[in-house]
């Protein structure tokens, strides 16, 4: 796949079939875009499969606030590389992006793609003051010479699915529902870090240590069920999200994961801690001697649980 960023000038020279959007979470209302474009591909083998989006969410731009992300752009690059996107484009949201009017917008990006199909939902806007929706690309398709397809939202519950709704469950800490509604696992990427080195030497309980980044929605601090991803292997464990109360001193916001019956050094690798389950809320205990204990009945309970509910893949 080719990643195309850091410009607002793009081309590419093959016919393309094309998907615009945040693409937040690239949930199951997404995946319809997805199979759509595969369809053409697979009639059309000429075709290249394009996603365009923008590098940062446009609500941070527009409110000038930070905005917490189910998928950071670097997991976005991973996930569309794994189902077969050729060209990721991540525009940048600049001034100028955001006051062109939405008709210079379907000029530009039309003729630099090589657009033969595009496929929308039905809540896609573009352009200055989001003028522009399906109803105008509908418009221009004959001028320009494209097909396009309008997807309509799939519901869970009787309420759209949207990247939305996925974040109000995560951050509900309902990782089972925000996981029906992603078609995955919700996950937290990155690079295993040297922590304060309490967990074997001063607990007896070995943990790995994320840092995750600053943009990265999270679930509510407390313990979770988990699974991780190591070289191509999953290791079943119990995660704590926050900053260590119990523990003297400012913490940072970190991931920090238990693989049961796991002692490799991992320090440096990257990993994938996959979300499965709310436990309990973090609490600040009064010694590291009552959060031991209460570890150890949470990696009991993170037993059982996998004992009877999943398979991992391991050696």
């Amino acid at each position: 796949m080719e990643y195309i960023k850091q410009s607002i000038t793009f081309e590419i020279k093959e016919p393309s079939v094309l998907s615009l959007g945040k693409f937040d979470g690239l949930h199951r209302g997404h995946e319809l875009l997805m199979n759509y474009m595969a369809e053409k591909k697979r009639e059309n083998q000429e075709l290249k499969a394009v996603i365009f989006t923008f590098d940062i969410p446009p609500r941070e731009q527009l409110q000038n606030a930070p905005a917490q992300v189910l998928t950071t752009n670097q997991e976005k690059v991973k996930l569309f590389e794994s189902i077969g996107i050729d060209y990721l484009i991540e525009c940048p949201f600049t001034r100028e992006i955001m006051c062109m009017e939405p008709e210079e917008f379907i000029d530009r990006t039309v003729t630099g793609l090589h657009v033969k199909y595009m496929v929308v939902g039905t809540d896609f806007r573009f352009g200055h003051k989001r003028r522009g929706d399906y109803r105008m690309l509908e418009a221009y398709a004959s001028r320009y010479g494209y097909e396009l397809k309008v997807v309509d939202k799939i519901q869970e519950e009787g309420r759209d699915i949207s990247s939305t709704f996925v974040r109000e469950e995560i951050s509900a800490g309902n990782m089972e529902k925000a996981n029906r509604l992603l078609g995955y696992e919700f996950f937290v990427e990155g690079t295993i870090l040297h922590g304060r080195k309490l967990g074997k030497p001063v607990l007896g309980i070995p943990t790995i240590n994320l840092q995750p980044p600053s943009d990265k929605l999270l679930p509510p601090f407390g313990v979770y069920l988990t699974v991780t991803e190591y070289q191509g292997l999953e290791y079943p464990g119990i995660t704590n999200v926050g900053c260590k109360p119990t523990i003297q001193g400012e913490n940072p916001v970190g991931v920090e994961t238990h693989l049961f019956d796991v002692s490799e050094d991992m320090y440096g690798a990257q990993v994938k801690v996959k979300f499965l389950s709310r436990v309990r809320k973090e609490h600040r205990f009064d010694s590291l001697d009552a959060l031991k204990l209460q570890m150890e009945q949470d990696i009991l309970y993170g037993r059982k649980y996998f004992d009877t509910h999943r398979i991992i893949r391991r050696d």
